[in-house]
C-alpha cells in the first residue's frame, strides 16, 4: 500500500451510527496538536484493521518472507508516546503495532522524531521537535 506524503495523521477509530448517518470521530489530540483544523474539509481513507494490507505487487509475487519495517532511517514522523520501556525510554506504536523507541519522551507526548535506527521489530527515533 502506498501512503501519500500529504498524510496529516493516522489513528484508529470505530464507525458509529447516528440516525441516518455514520460518524468517524477524530481524536481530540489531532486537533490540539495542530494536525487537523476543524474548520477545514479533509479526504478520509478507511483501512480495515482486521485484514492484512495487500496491493497489486504483493498479489502477483506472493507475500514477502518477512514483513518489512514500516519506517526507514532518516524518515521524519509525528508519534504519540503510549508507554515507557524498562530503560525509561518512550514507546510509540505505528502501523501494524511496530514499535518506535524514543529516548527522553514521556507518556502522552506527541513528538516529531527522525528515525535513526531500524531493526526488524523496532526502530529508534530521536526527537527533533519538542512536544506541543
Amino acid at each position: 500500500m502506498e501512503i501519500s506524503n500529504k498524510l496529516l495523521c493516522l489513528f484508529s477509530a470505530e464507525v458509529t451510527q447516528d440516525g441516518d448517518r455514520y460518524i468517524v470521530e477524530v481524536p481530540k489530540r489531532e486537533v490540539e496538536t495542530g494536525s487537523i483544523d476543524p474548520s477545514r474539509s479533509y479526504r478520509v481513507a478507511l483501512i480495515r484493521a482486521d485484514e492484512p494490507d495487500t496491493d497489486d505487487e504483493t498479489a502477483e509475487t506472493g507475500p514477502p518472507s518477512e514483513p518489512q519495517p514500516p519506517v526507514e532511517p532518516g524518515e521524519i514522523r509525528y508519534v504519540e508516546i503510549e508507554d515507557i520501556g524498562k530503560q525509561g525510554d518512550g514507546i510509540a506504536r505505528v502501523e501494524r503495532g511496530y514499535v518506535i523507541i524514543v529516548p527522553d519522551a514521556e507518556i502522552g507526548e506527541r513528538v516529531k522524531v527522525e528515525i535513526t535506527e531500524v531493526k526488524s521489530n523496532f526502530a529508534v527515533g530521536q526527537i527533533i521537535e519538542e512536544p506541543v
